[in-house]
């Protein structure tokens, strides 16, 4: 009997010995790739067994046991991480499992551009196929909560900047990102705003910046642009900006803006209502927070396009007459 056991044991000592020689060589043997690069998915919540029954499944692993057996033994078996992975060269198990391990998956990029608005945001994110979609049918109560703005509408609270993130995060954490971003830049610009300033929130720094951001595109230009509203609203005269009717119209807006649209009262129509609208209209950028929170000192009043993408700045309505007389001439001139 005891001869019997000692034989069971030094057999179940070299059955011991002949797999850890095979893991051994499996482990730091490089895995032929199917395809170069070969990119693969781990969804979330997959075990390391599902993974590597994927794995071989897609021509990666001759068979997923050893790959498993491996991880376990390591102890990495419950430290995967989800997300697309590429490899683009052969691996061996090992380093496999150290980058399934460490989360080194493929990111993917989306770009929310400066004077865009919530809505936009949120079809661009709908229309996107690496991004989980979970905020489609919310209410705005629903999405200011999800999204952790409080009372605060969500028109103006996002960063516009190029986001990465791993594919599967949800549109909910790109925002939230976006939305930190948001509130980290305008508590930097309201933090060194310029002195004597109209404006007695942050929040109405975030407005102004919205409206600058929508009147020009040129970096230059923002500073100036921002006096003048700056200046009206020390003088009490209404901001009479277009961007805030067009916003103000909203599906109603067809690409051009009439007299009468000028003179149909929303809260947000600047040329019938003092002061600032009620939320801010787009997305500011950095420049445009910059601007708002220390705007050029001028005396300007009025501004016009000349139709090239710049301004003609005016300090009283005779100089903005011909100014406006001189580029309107122009543009019929020209037929622009």
């Amino acid at each position: 009997m005891a001869r019997s056991l000692r034989f069971a044991l030094l057999g179940a000592f070299l059955a011991l010995c002949a797999l850890g020689a095979w893991l051994a060589w499996f482990a730091s043997r490089p895995l032929e790739l199917p395809s170069t690069p070969y990119e693969f998915t781990v969804r979330g919540g997959a075990s390391l067994k599902s993974v590597s029954r994927e794995l071989a499944r897609g021509g990666l692993l001759d068979e997923g046991e050893s790959f498993w057996l491996l991880g376990r033994l390591l102890g990495k078996a419950t430290s995967i991480r989800a997300g697309t992975y590429r490899l683009e060269r052969p691996l061996t198990p090992l380093e496999l499992l150290d980058k399934l391990a460490r989360g080194d998956v493929v990111l993917a990029e989306i770009l929310f551009v400066e004077g865009t608005t919530f809505r936009q945001w949120l079809a661009e994110l709908a229309a996107d196929p690496r991004v989980r979609h979970t905020l489609a049918g919310r209410s705005e109560a629903e999405l200011r909560a999800l999204l952790g703005l409080g009372d605060q509408p969500p028109e103006g609270w996002f960063f516009p900047d190029t986001y990465r993130f791993s594919p599967g995060s949800s549109d909910a954490d790109i925002l939230r990102r976006a939305h930190a971003a948001m509130e980290r830049r305008l508590a930097e610009a309201w933090a060194t705003r310029g002195p004597g300033l109209p404006l007695a929130t942050p929040y109405e720094a975030l407005i102004l910046a919205s409206i600058v951001e929508k009147e020009t595109g040129l970096a230059a230009e923002r500073p100036v642009v921002a006096s003048v509203f700056v200046n009206r609203l020390r003088l009490g005269m209404r901001l009479q900006t277009d961007p805030t009717v067009i916003y103000g119209m909203g599906a109603a807006f067809d690409g051009n803006i009439r007299k009468r649209d000028l003179t149909t009262d929303t809260p947000y129509n600047t040329y019938t209502r003092d002061g600032l609208p009620p939320t801010p209209i787009a997305m500011p950028g950095e420049d445009a927070l910059r601007a708002a929170t220390r705007p050029d000192a001028t005396a300007y009043l009025y501004f016009v396009s000349r139709g090239d993408g710049t301004h003609e700045f005016s300090r009283s309505l005779e100089e903005h007459n011909r100014a406006v007389a001189r580029y309107q001439l122009h543009a019929a001139a020209t037929g622009s």
